[in-house]
């Protein structure tokens, strides 16, 4: 056999290896967050309403449905401020971007939240307050002692959003 092609497969194989393990290291380094992310809220205890009670800024991405007079799926940016109130209630502005539809600045918007003593919850609201028949939901796993809240849009189906929230204040 030629050995140029022997030492060539033998180099890849070598080179193969050593970028899995990189990939495995990586991952469970990223994965593991050292305790950072306690699903807990404050001196231990579990998750409740007043948990993510607060201003909290948030950066969303995803896809969802083109807005008329265009058609088929649109991908969509955006930053949102949400307040919430402590007792299951909040308000929220948005300010959105679509590939395909004009920028939506600093629309209000209003909804509900539950808090599951895991940590984990569902948030049901109205993006646009002049069209009721918009409402999302959301479900959200509360991070870092309530600093912390991401988010993955449940309905309507077509919406594939996904978000990330910090305390403000």
């Amino acid at each position: 056999m030629n050995t140029k092609l022997n030492s060539g497969k033998k180099l890849g194989l070598m080179s193969c290896a050593v970028a899995c393990a990189i990939a495995a290291l990586s991952s469970s380094v990223a994965m593991s967050d050292n305790g950072k992310h306690d699903n807990r809220g404050k001196a231990g205890k579990d998750c409740n309403a007043t948990t993510i009670r607060g201003d909290y800024g948030t950066q969303m991405q995803g896809t969802r449905p083109a807005a008329p007079p265009n058609t088929g799926i649109e991908t969509v940016i955006g930053v949102v401020w949400r307040s919430y109130d402590g007792a299951g209630n909040f308000e929220q502005r948005d300010n959105i971007k679509g590939s395909l539809s004009v920028f939506t600045p600093n629309r209000p918007g209003m909804g509900t939240y539950e808090v599951s003593p895991d940590c984990t919850g569902i948030t049901t609201f109205q993006p646009d307050p002049n069209n009721p028949f918009i409402v999302i939901q959301e479900r959200i796993v509360i991070l870092d002692n309530g600093n912390e809240i991401r988010s993955i849009t449940e309905t309507p189906a077509p919406l594939m959003i996904t978000s990330v929230s910090k305390r403000i204040n």
